[in-house]
């Protein structure tokens, strides 16, 4: 209903209205009484328009409210299972960023405001998402699309392999997710999406009311960005084709009116360029902003994504000598041996079970969760820590003062490994969000990257022991493309493989990735150890070039 001051400025407007007639004596002409009624017919009509208004804004501060108890109530049921699935991440930041955009414009009207400034306060004191995140989780779902094979429309009608709970997106969330991708500069996606949008129309009934969040977005609208993104990649004549679908929606769209006569322009003078020997829309297609890396890495990353879908398999006279064993080469581990599986011979690579129980693990992400910051890697030039589109997770550091239970994993990786921990990083504790990945890389500093890990002075990285502590419903393995292998992972278990050959250089058959987690909390610790300080634990080999692998254990 509308507050007193609305309606006090109101009458005041209307007693005004009054007043001007009244000083001409209205009651001498009839004539004066039949325009004095047309006044008030204009300031009733006013009034009614008024409340209509406010009438429309009041629903859609109510759908809004729905939208937001409807979320909030799917997420208070199982938070972690909510936040676990990536589509229901994105509805949960869209809602709070785009969504919420169009709630406070409805809300900053002058009934409204007082209400918003207690939301603004809330707001001072809470975390709250912002356009950054928005973009952030919409690359990260193009990157699952792109990574597992997932067709934009499976996505949007609910349909994700190995996800359990998937919700359906409406046509305007699929535009929102286009629209973020457009002002990207992922042109490709956007408009994969753009596409999954007009079918979402095409399958939503024809009077499309609020309940179904779709008000304000329209099929024009999808078409005009299919155009924009088609044009950015050079592609004029699919631009300018779906700039007339566009027109035959809204013939009297201004902007697609021009668009059509500067993209017809555009095609003449490509075609006119071709019979000058140039190659018409090829050339424009060098207009495109988006860079593309080197094909070794395209070839790389077809091998890095089939091994995260778990297509690839081992080699089967590799396989044949792999096997299971309990480690017990420490004194301690022979009175309780750990569950050992050898997953690769050279290099040789292990994965201990069993490593930490529920209990530690809980400990140990209490412990980092205050911590957490965005992930960082070493540029290799300056040797500075900086943060990379290709790393996407937060990390914290935990050293053994922090807790006794990080003091007892790091003597437990000491056993397991038999390498001294007084030459190895402090333990640090990665959680990957939604989409979390770390694209192929090396953990140790390669010759190039004479400053990384100058400030430890403990050389360079010899070994690595990465230990899960989550089960992850979908994706999120360990891959390594040049051995053709994954881990997946499993909570408690800990894999661990050296990084450096018995001479010191890096053994580049050690790259390897993370997935990006499709479903499901991804926690995982790394412990990497140094080469110095090890010469007696893990000497040098006998071979003159010292590349000779690592002994293999063959205990059944």
């Amino acid at each position: 209903m509308p507050d007193m001051w609305t309606i006090s400025c109101l009458l005041f407007v209307v007693s005004i209205s009054f007043a001007g007639i009244v000083s001409g004596e209205v009651f001498t002409a009839m004539a004066d009484v039949e325009e004095l009624l047309e006044s008030e017919k204009e300031v009733v009509e006013t009034l009614e328009a008024y409340l209509f208004a406010e009438e429309i804004r009041l629903e859609k501060i109510r759908r809004f409210t729905n939208e937001f108890k409807d979320l909030y109530a799917k997420a208070s049921n199982d938070l972690e299972s909510f936040i676990s699935h990536p589509v229901n991440t994105y509805l949960f930041v869209k809602r709070l960023t785009s969504d919420w955009k169009e709630a406070e414009d409805v809300l900053n009207q002058q009934l409204g405001r007082e209400y918003l400034e207690i939301i603004y306060k809330m707001r001072s004191n809470m975390p709250f998402p912002t356009d950054e995140d928005l973009t952030g989780v919409a690359i990260a779902l193009s990157r699952l699309q792109d990574t597992y094979r997932i067709d934009s429309d499976h996505i949007a009608k609910g349909k994700i392999k190995g996800v359990s709970k998937s919700p359906q997106l409406s046509p305007s969330e699929c535009f929102e997710l286009g629209r973020v991708l457009y002002n990207f500069k992922d042109y490709d996606h956007s408009i994969d999406w753009m596409k999954t949008t007009l079918h979402r129309f095409d399958e939503t009934p024809a009077v499309i009311t609020a309940d179904n969040g779709t008000i304000g977005v329209t099929r024009a609208d999808a078409f005009e960005y299919l155009a924009f993104s088609n044009y950015m990649k050079g592609n004029v004549r699919e631009a300018l084709k779906f700039t007339n679908l566009l027109l035959a929606y809204e013939p009297t769209h201004e902007r697609a009116q021009n668009n059509v006569a500067y993209y017809e322009k555009e095609i003449a003078a490509a075609s006119q360029g071709r019979k000058r020997g140039d190659d018409g829309d090829t050339a424009m297609a060098r207009k495109g902003t988006i860079e593309l890396r080197p094909d070794s890495w395209e070839n790389e990353k077809r091998t890095y994504q089939m091994l995260c879908r778990g297509e690839k398999q081992a080699n089967a006279s590799v396989a044949r000598h792999l096997n299971c064993y309990y480690e017990s080469s420490h004194p301690f581990l022979k009175i309780q041996p750990i569950k050992t599986e050898l997953l690769h011979l050279d290099p040789k690579i292990v994965m201990f079970h069993e490593v930490a129980s529920d209990k530690e693990i809980a400990t140990i992400k209490t412990l980092a969760g205050p911590r957490l910051m965005r992930a960082t890697v070493q540029n290799s030039l300056t040797g500075e820590l900086e943060t990379a589109h290709y790393r996407i997770s937060k990390s914290a550091w935990l050293n053994s003062k922090d807790d006794r239970v990080v003091e007892l994993i790091n003597q437990r990786i000491g056993m397991l490994t038999g390498l001294d921990m007084d030459y190895a990083e402090e333990l640090q504790i990665a959680n990957y969000g939604i989409g979390g990945h770390y694209e192929p890389h090396f953990d140790f500093a390669r010759k190039a990257e004479s400053k990384a890990f100058t400030s430890l002075g403990m050389g360079n990285r010899v070994a690595t022991f990465l230990l899960y502590m989550t089960d992850v419903e979908a994706g999120g393995g360990t891959v390594f493309p040049r051995l053709n292998l994954s881990l997946w992972p499993k909570k408690g278990s800990a894999a661990f493989w050296y990084n450096l050959y018995k001479n010191g250089e890096g053994d580049l058959r050690t790259r390897h990735a993370a997935c990006p987690v499709l479903s499901g909390v991804k926690w995982v610790s790394n412990k990497w150890i140094h080469e110095y300080g090890q010469e007696a634990r893990r000497p040098c080999g006998l071979q003159s070039d010292g590349f000779e692998p690592d002994e293999i254990d063959t205990d059944s």
